[in-house]
């Protein structure tokens, strides 16, 4: 069953994330992610589940809502993804469970992080770039 078709048939998915690049907030392997139906137009800060043209599926953070398509980015990377749109988007993030603890993506917690990671772009690029640079130099 393809993740369109679950949310589909139960208005929500649950499983667990692949990948890197929405950390710090979703550990690989770890976390375990609940998926709902969208209902409308999405917001800043809200963290779609979308298919690519590619067929490659992705949940990262919209950075910005523009009148026919989201900038999206993963937490963990510093470059933005243009022209996702409404026909891209299977579900969104309600919540998180990290260590048998659901987070909602209401909860003051996540909030402020969200908050802080986000506000900090700028910064947060110039952070990660610096980080992979060394952890390459490391490998040689």
């Amino acid at each position: 069953m393809t993740f369109e078709e679950e949310i589909e048939r139960s208005g929500r998915l649950i499983y667990t994330n692949v990948g890197d690049s929405m950390l710090p907030l979703i550990r690989q392997d770890r976390d375990i992610l609940i998926i709902e139906k969208p209902h409308g137009r999405l917001r800043k800060y809200d963290v779609p589940l979308y298919r690519r043209d590619s067929g490659k599926y992705v949940l990262h953070r919209i950075l910005k809502v523009r009148d026919d398509d989201y900038v999206i980015c993963g937490d963990n990377r510093w470059k933005k993804e243009y022209g996702i749109t409404d026909r891209h988007i299977i579900g969104v993030l309600t919540a998180v469970v990290r260590d048998g603890k659901e987070v909602p993506v209401t909860s003051l917690k996540y909030r402020i992080y969200v908050t802080v990671w986000c506000g900090c772009f700028p910064v947060r690029a110039f952070i990660l770039r610096a980080c992979n640079a060394v952890k390459r130099r490391l490998r040689r």
